[in-house]
């Protein structure tokens, strides 16, 4: 049964809007009714429209935020500058907390879905640390993967970059198209499955969404559910090289000041068992004064698949470390070869894997609305979406708790004829190896997307 629940008595007239202190206020007086709950994920309460972002969350929730990180994955020879790759990716999937503000897009129901293109532009420097260490030797040339000294106006303190553009919106070179698509296969616990498909460049990508939150009276943590285990990355043209990147911790604080910001203080972990390359990447905790400081730190180092018991950075000795790694992770990450403290290297040995500052969220391509289904995220909340925006929200919360109610009826009427529920396009509504397969149905509607074709006939 859903465990939705209706907003704690919290009276506000919804028909007058709010403004941005006047929600932070109800907002906050909501949550302290949940002060000790375990797990807010898992109680899933409905706030008042005024106060959710009118986006899906299957919508919301995608890690393409520069769709051209993640078509460059793979490119490289070396295990190293696979690696590399992955972890440019790693620093652009999270755009939206850094150049938008936080928002609650709507809980999703069982069974919607989400499906999308991006035309990712194929122009990501290339990675290769084989020619930027004999060019840093002077033994060679400089690499024609990094820009040189000259190409930043000769300043030797401007680092060399190998840092992705902002993805165009009408792009004019190259590109490759990314497909995705989602579907929420539980809702008690709420979890998602997606896969992404990069059929171009032999490369997908898939998992299960699943957050904890609990709020502790000043901020809001969450944390990667149960069902959780990361993002699967497999390079199919490499012997479906697979890459494993664990999710850290973060904070939605600053709710007290009236200035909501995600923070992190943990540690993420991305893995490889083929290539026996691991990385570590440390998110600094801020202080409790001072300004945010958002930095993290990190080493990429040989390990064992079958002994993988190095957590901590200050645990790997330096005869196992290739590369460090460290940085503003909201603004902009150096990496340096070897296992030298990355402050020892003078500036213009520092390489940038990732500059955020130009970067903004690209955008996708999603299908027509005649095209949709009725349990296709962007129809089934289009009525409360376009309440939002004509500013009726009390028309947005009835239309809401009418939807809501609808899945309610529909989980009574499968609990009376002793019916489970399937999910239509992923073989799993969850899986204790954490990468959904997809269904020869899911296979179909993927298929179709990269052929720019959103038609469903003959799938549902």
């Amino acid at each position: 049964m859903s465990t939705t629940t209706a907003p704690p008595s919290t009276h506000i007239n919804e028909d007058i809007p709010q403004n941005e202190g006047s929600k932070l206020k109800t907002f906050i007086s909501i949550l302290r009714k949940f002060i000790g709950v375990a797990d807010l994920a898992a109680v899933r309460f409905s706030l008042p429209s005024q106060l959710l972002e009118p986006t899906p969350n299957l919508e919301y929730w995608n890690y393409l935020d520069n769709p051209s990180a993640f078509a460059a994955i793979g490119t490289s020879d070396e295990p190293l500058d696979r690696m590399l790759e992955v972890l440019r990716f790693w620093f652009t999937k999270d755009l939206k907390y850094v150049k938008g503000k936080p928002c609650k897009p709507y809980n999703s129901c069982l069974g919607e879905f989400f499906r999308c293109n991006w035309e990712a532009e194929d122009n990501a420097p290339r990675i290769d640390t084989k020619s930027l260490a004999a060019a840093r030797s002077g033994n060679a040339s400089s690499s024609s993967s990094v820009k040189s000294n000259k190409n930043n106006g000769g300043d030797p303190k401007a680092a060399s970059s190998l840092s992705v553009v902002q993805t165009a919106t009408a792009p004019t070179g190259p590109t490759v198209r990314i497909s995705y698509l989602t579907e929420q296969t539980s809702h008690h616990p709420p979890v998602s499955a997606f896969y992404v498909s990069c059929p171009e460049k032999g490369l997908h990508a898939r998992g299960f969404d699943q957050i904890s939150a609990k709020f502790t009276g000043t901020a809001i943590k969450v944390s990667p559910g149960e069902h959780n285990l990361g993002i699967f990355i497999t390079l199919e043209r490499r012997d479906n090289e697979t890459y494993q990147l664990k999710h850290p911790a973060a904070h939605l604080g600053g709710i007290l000041r009236g200035a909501l910001s995600v923070s992190v203080g943990d540690s993420a972990y991305v893995t490889c068992p083929q290539t026996k390359l691991k990385a570590i990447l440390h998110y600094i905790e801020d202080g409790w004064l001072g300004r945010a400081q958002n930095k993290v730190e990190g080493v990429i180092f040989k390990y064992d698949p079958e002994k993988d018991d190095k957590i901590r950075i200050k645990d790997v000795p330096d005869s196992d470390v290739v590369a460090r790694l460290g940085g503003v992770w909201k603004e902009k990450v150096v990496f340096t070869l070897g296992p030298k403290p990355l402050e020892s290297h003078p500036a213009d040995k520092q390489i940038t894997i990732i500059d955020l500052n130009p970067l903004a969220v690209a955008p996708k391509s999603v299908p027509p609305k005649e095209k949709q289904a009725e349990n296709e995220s962007l129809t089934l909340w289009d009525g409360v979406t376009q309440a939002i925006l004509s500013k009726q929200f009390s028309k947005a919360t009835n239309v809401k708790v009418e939807l809501e109610e609808k899945q309610r009826q529909k989980a009574r009427e499968r609990e009376q004829k002793n019916e489970t529920w399937k999910p239509v396009f992923f073989d799993q509504v969850t899986d204790k190896r954490g990468t959904p397969d997809l269904t020869e149905k899911g296979r179909q509607v993927l298929d179709r997307a990269q052929k720019g074709d959103w038609s469903l006939e003959g799938i549902i």
